[in-house]
């Protein structure tokens, strides 16, 4: 989000004088803008994340080819399995 606008929003006075001056403590003197935008970025976490999502979806993905492959030694998965289990480490 590069692009700025400026904007007025009508608000209690009383609430934006506590928001100001919590952001201002915190932030210093650009801090209530940012503040602002940190707000209103949060309130629209759930859009962002998926309109993520869907951009991930519909991404053209690359297609994986997998391919089976010989064991270099010889071995037995259930002698492996039944070893295992007479050791008592499964």
């Amino acid at each position: 989000m590069t692009d700025k606008i400026k904007t007025s929003i009508l608000i209690d006075k009383d609430l934006w004088k506590k928001f100001k001056l919590k952001a201002n403590v915190e932030e210093g003197l650009k801090g209530v803008s940012k503040a602002v935008e940190e707000a209103l970025e949060e309130e629209l976490s759930d859009l962002i994340v998926v309109k993520a999502l869907e951009n991930m979806i519909s991404a053209p993905a690359g297609a994986i080819e997998v391919s089976p492959i010989q064991p270099k030694v010889k071995t037995s998965a259930g002698k492996t399995i039944r070893e295992l289990r007479d050791s008592g480490a499964c």
